[in-house]
């Protein structure tokens, strides 16, 4: 397989540094990647971002149906003429896609090498997507993916590790120097795997709340659990959250970061019904 930077000159193309492009060509960590998703004969899968078709040609391998969503016009004509043999292409944004959609399927698994300005909008999009998302492999930026995997208590945990806590099992599977992508970029990155759990680690009464709890309880993080949540208009009145945390017995003094998705989840259901 010819080499990132073989393949855009050939095609007379450079990386696009406003996109985000940093393409992974090392064949041993393609490869992990691709295991790590176990994937089947058959199964599909959405491959968000493709652009040179390295790790697209190590899923393609497995046997598995992909379908690469691609932005980039140059890409997109890249992919084109290399025609990888069970792969579909199509042209469409990693941050907005319907993933079952696009796939023309219920449940699938998704991969992508994650342009680092898009992490949060897909990482959301998978939370949004979970009912069709059995799995996800992602190659990110190594302090996002160790936010990610962060336990509660410490300084790296946050938000999108207690709202994707909830109802996937993250994995930091391995770490990814700057110097194996083309070109390099300025940090190191790291390999997540986000595997649907079979049940939420706790039941909530609506998941739109949960999530909107959760980023009013981080949105200050040096306030008190109390002072943040009051800030949310819509989850009820400073009486209505003092009485939700007492009756899920969370101390109203505590920080957003040491609470675990269980507990935001009892938070959650404590605020009762939904209104209207």
């Amino acid at each position: 397989m010819d080499t990132p930077r073989d393949i855009l000159r050939r095609h007379g193309l450079h990386a696009k540094h406003s996109w985000g492009q940093n393409f992974l060509g090392d064949p041993e960590i393609l490869e992990a990647i691709a295991d790590a998703l176990e994937l089947r004969e058959g199964e599909p899968l959405v491959e968000l971002g493709p652009g040179l078709g390295h790790l697209t040609r190590f899923l393609a391998a497995t046997g598995a149906r992909v379908t690469a969503v691609e932005k980039d016009r140059d890409m997109i004509a890249v992919l084109e003429k290399e025609a990888i043999p069970g792969v579909r292409v199509v042209s469409g944004n990693a941050a907005t896609v319907d993933f079952a959609e696009v796939a023309g399927v219920p449940e699938l698994k998704v991969a992508g090498n994650l342009p680092y300005h898009l992490t949060s909008s897909i990482l959301f999009q998978v939370l949004e997507q979970r009912d069709h998302v059995t799995c996800a492999v992602f190659t990110l930026q190594k302090e996002v993916v160790d936010r990610l995997s962060a336990r509660p208590g410490g300084r790296e945990y946050g938000l999108l590790s207690a709202i994707l806590g909830l109802y996937f099992e993250p994995e930091h599977l391995f770490d990814i120097d700057a110097h194996r992508f083309h070109p390099p970029p300025k940090v190191d990155s790291a390999v997540l795997r986000l595997t649907r759990r079979p049940q939420p680690l706790a039941p909530v009464v609506d998941g739109a709340r949960f999530i909107r709890l959760v980023k009013a309880g981080f949105a200050q993080r040096r306030k008190t659990l109390i002072n943040s949540l009051k800030s949310d208009k819509s989850l009820g009145t400073l009486e209505q959250l003092q009485q939700a945390l007492a009756t899920a017995g969370i101390d109203p003094t505590r920080r957003a970061e040491t609470l675990s998705p269980e507990e935001f989840a009892a938070i959650e259901r404590a605020l009762g019904p939904v209104a209207g």
